[in-house]
């Protein structure tokens, strides 16, 4: 083989060994990443609290059984508007009034003793008592008026000491009889008296039975105690009732109170009259709106979390909203107009600091560019945005997570962006 030929050899294995080694560092070069950006724009941010509530009425007439018996007719249906003094359900009193009627005559019975009582108790027996009283005291008088005279008589010897003795024997058994008839008759006063006061009581107690019986009478017709709704009737024709049984509660229901119940780390945002939208599945095109009320002051447990339960007036102008269902609240805290947001997706947090990956331009590739890991500050939050308080600027590039973990230095490709336009998140 000549020497020409050996080196063009040479030659061609040297420079398939440089293409073979090129191709080998090009197979095991990495892709550059693509990801997405976004270039935060200014904004309005509202810092809401979503959670779930339950509708009461704010001033609900409960209407119960106030005897055990059944229910005669209902006169009026779930649901309906009623008016003041309109008959809803009617019981079965007849048992009652009987023993109504029984109780009244009783009491006749006890006002007449009564009226005796204070008389002076029973006229015949009364005057009794006191004429044989007057008549002893007659006779004592008369005797004594006799012991008198014979004395004078005994002086002028027209008498004799005999009938001086046994007028005095008279007159000490009929002073002895004044005596006994005198306690007899402040017995019989005395006994009078408390006869007078346990008639009284006796009337007492009969009227308290009448008034007890009357009001169940009474309580047999149910009535509406106002103008509102019946929103609940949960008795019909023939039901046995008891003693405290629910019959009937009707408000009105032209506005309403959502309990709704707060988790315990978002408390601390509550303040009053704060606006409040409430949202209904049943009805998912419908929206009230309302204010809070009353701020929770101690934390409960509800379905397995510790809430506070805040309580918001709502406006039910269209009667829509029904006591007892569930909804949705949302509570709109804190508002700021026009700051620079962020989407919460571009915000990782680390340590307790929140930090994102800033889009810097490589100037030795147009079409490549790195990351910069770069701590912000951020201020109030909604559901998909932070408010950028510090750390990052108006119209700065902020790349968004997607299949691959972003780093501090990283090259990547940016093959779409999304700006973020002024716009309202909150209506009303």
């Amino acid at each position: 083989m000549d020497r020409r030929l050996r080196n063009r050899i040479l030659l061609y294995l040297l420079l398939a060994g440089a293409l073979a080694y090129v191709l080998v560092g090009l197979s095991g070069r990495k892709p550059v990443p693509k990801i997405s950006a976004v270039t935060p724009m200014r904004e309005n941010l509202v810092s809401s609290i979503s959670s779930n509530g339950k509708v009461e009425p704010i001033s609900p007439y409960v209407m119960r059984a106030q005897l055990d018996t059944f229910v005669e007719k209902v006169r009026a249906t779930e649901g309906q508007t009623v008016k003041r003094g309109r008959v809803i359900l009617e019981l079965d009193v007849k048992d009652v009034a009987a023993k109504l009627s029984e109780a009244k005559g009783k009491l006749l019975r006890a006002q007449d003793d009564l009226r005796t009582a204070k008389a002076g108790g029973r006229t015949d027996d009364a005057a009794r008592v006191a004429g044989d009283l007057a008549k002893a005291q007659a006779e004592r008088d008369r005797l004594q008026k006799n012991h008198e005279g014979l004395q004078r008589l005994i002086k002028q010897q027209a008498a004799t000491e005999d009938e001086l003795a046994a007028n005095d024997l008279a007159l000490t058994k009929a002073q002895a009889e004044v005596t006994r008839l005198t306690a007899a008759k402040q017995e019989f006063d005395r006994s009078v008296k408390l006869d007078t006061d346990q008639a009284g009581l006796h009337v007492q107690q009969v009227e308290n039975e009448v008034a007890a019986l009357d009001e169940k009478v009474r309580q047999g017709r149910i009535t509406a105690p106002a103008d509102g709704t019946l929103y609940s009737l949960p008795v019909k024709a023939g039901d046995y009732v008891k003693l405290g049984d629910l019959l009937a509660e009707m408000a009105d229901l032209h506005k309403v109170r959502v309990r709704a119940f707060i988790d315990e780390p978002e408390l601390g945002a509550l303040e009053e009259n704060e606006p409040v939208k409430i949202t209904w599945d049943a009805l998912p095109s419908k929206t009230w709106m309302g204010k809070t009320e009353i701020i929770p002051k101690q934390v409960v447990p509800h379905q397995n979390r510790s809430v506070g339960e805040l309580l918001c007036a709502v406006n039910n102008d269209k009667l829509e909203l029904l006591p007892n269902i569930n909804v949705n609240v949302r509570i709109n805290s804190r508002e700021r107009i026009g700051v620079l947001s962020v989407p919460r997706g571009a915000v990782a947090a680390e340590g307790g600091r929140r930090y994102v990956f800033v889009v810097k331009r490589n100037q030795l590739s147009v079409n490549k560019s790195i990351l910069e890991k770069r701590e912000i500050h951020v201020g109030i939050a909604d559901a998909t945005n932070y408010e950028v308080v510090s750390g990052l600027q108006e119209g700065e590039l902020v790349a968004l997570p997607g299949d691959v973990d972003l780093r501090d230095g990283m090259t990547v490709t940016v093959i779409t962006t999304e700006v973020f336009h002024f716009r309202e998140r909150w209506n009303g």
